[in-house]
This record gives structure tokens, C-alpha cells and sequence, in this order.
């Protein structure tokens, strides 16, 4: 058997049905799509519609909410900062934060800061900084001699009186008034 001799089963691939291509084809006139209505025209789409009954999503009750102060860390495991130490992609005698990490392509993103993990083992003395840390992976770079700079990011939320930045200032505007002769 070569290359140009594969071919699929017989009857394995069936060709599509032509809709609305004369009565005498066996899906023509309306198509297979029943007499007149909404769901006989095109671009029609009812989802989630269960005919008046009430829907699932409706059904449902509903649980929770969304914390719009959240933060969303990369996550990084201590065998990951290993393997590139040792493919000496990452080097254990620099400090490494959020920017050497996305470097070398261990992070694609930072988000909100880097969160490191305790999977695997650290045998390389090095110094981490990162937004946040396990109990047990602090435990283990400690174990290798190295040290984690825990700098927790906070989402800078503003309230109603606070300044944006430093280089705003304030214009205070000074209304006279005249006093009537």
C-alpha cells in the first residue's frame, strides 16, 4: 500500500443532501423544514426558547456573584523554575520576577503579579520575587538557600475624594459677586 492508494471505506463518507432543488430530490419545495412560520425562514435562531414553558436558565436559581476587585495571578510551580535554571534559560544568580519568568516563555502573561506553587523540587540557590506564595513553596527555596520576595500587587481602587495621580491638581475657581446698586 503507497500513499496515493489510501482511500476511506466505501460508504464511510456520504455526500450532503441539496435542499430545495425541485420536488423530484426529495428535500425540495420547502426543504425539510416543514410548512410556514418563524423556524421556516432563515437567520432564525431561538435558543433557550422552550416553547412558553418556563426556560432552564429562568428555572435556575440564581447563586453568587462576581467580585469585580478579584485578582487573577499567573501561577508557576518550583519544577518549572528548575527545568529552565537547568536548560539555563532562567539564571539562578539573578533575581527572579514576573518579567524574567515571561522571558523565558514559563508565563505568558503577568495579570495582577506571579503566584508561586510548591509542586516539584528547588536545588538552586536563587532569590524569587514574586505577588504571592504557598507555605510550602517559600519552605522549599528556603531549603536550597534562596530566598522569596513576597510584594503583594493590590488592584488600586479608587473612592469618591482620591486623586488618580500625582500630577493632578485641583483648580479652585473663585466666584465674586456684585452687589447690586
Amino acid at each position: 500500500m503507497k500513499l496515493n492508494e489510501i482511500r476511506d471505506n466505501k460508504g464511510a463518507r456520504k455526500p450532503l443532501m441539496r435542499v430545495g432543488r425541485g420536488v423530484g430530490s426529495g428535500k425540495g419545495r420547502t426543504g425539510g423544514r416543514g410548512l410556514k412560520g418563524q423556524k421556516a425562514r432563515t437567520g432564525v435562531a431561538i435558543n433557550g426558547f422552550e416553547g412558553g414553558q418556563m426556560p432552564v436558565y429562568r428555572r435556575a436559581p440564581k447563586r453568587g456573584f462576581n467580585n469585580i476587585f478579584r485578582l487573577t495571578f499567573a501561577e508557576i510551580n518550583l519544577d518549572k523554575i528548575q527545568k529552565a535554571i537547568d536548560a539555563k534559560v532562567l539564571s539562578a544568580d539573578q533575581e527572579i520576577n514576573a518579567i524574567s519568568l515571561m522571558e523565558a516563555g514559563l508565563i505568558k502573561q503577568v495579570r495582577d503579579g506571579v503566584k508561586l506553587l510548591g509542586k516539584g523540587e528547588l536545588s538552586a540557590k536563587a532569590t524569587i520575587r514574586v505577588a504571592g506564595a504557598t507555605k510550602s513553596a517559600i519552605a522549599t527555596v528556603e531549603k536550597a538557600g534562596g530566598k522569596v520576595i513576597v510584594e503583594p500587587k493590590k488592584k488600586t481602587v479608587l473612592t469618591k475624594g482620591e486623586k488618580t495621580s500625582k500630577k493632578e491638581k485641583t483648580v479652585k475657581t473663585k466666584k465674586t459677586v456684585k452687589a447690586k446698586a
